[in-house]
């Protein structure tokens, strides 16, 4: 497994933007909100939301710990690339925390959806425009 590899993954979701954050981690977001982030640096550990199910079974592995800081929001660490997980499984895990993300966002934040054009706040009446001219 490798950093191209895991952006591959990402960046053919739906709306995925990448960012480098905190100097040295791979930020993935959906709608301006985090659902991976990887560490640029060796071992290459990489972070992730899941569900509490997936948490629960996952930190059970050897190689995967609940993420710092952000285990009470149900993310996982493997601590190193490909150690824990291979491609099938981190694809469906990353997958899967992608679409967490997106249920949460606001529907007009929402990969694919179009914002509704507003209606005017005035509304004219049906019939002959006011101000056109009339002949005499």
């Amino acid at each position: 497994m490798t950093i191209d590899a895991i952006r591959q993954i990402c960046l053919a979701l739906p709306g995925v933007t990448e960012d480098v954050k905190w100097g040295n981690d791979l930020c993935f977001c959906v709608g301006g909100k985090m659902f991976a982030a990887m560490d640029l640096n060796p071992p290459h550990a990489i972070g992730f939301k899941c569900t509490p199910e997936d948490f629960g079974e996952l930190i059970e592995r050897p190689g995967v710990r609940p993420a710092p800081y952000l285990a009470r929001a149900m993310w996982v660490q493997e601590e190193a690339l490909g150690e824990a997980l291979d491609r099938a499984e981190l694809e469906q895990l990353l997958t899967s925390a992608y679409e967490l993300v997106v249920a949460k966002l606001p529907k007009s934040r929402r990969p694919g959806v179009v914002a509704a054009g507003r209606p005017s706040a005035r509304r004219r009446k049906a019939g002959p425009d006011p101000k056109a001219v009339r002949p005499v």
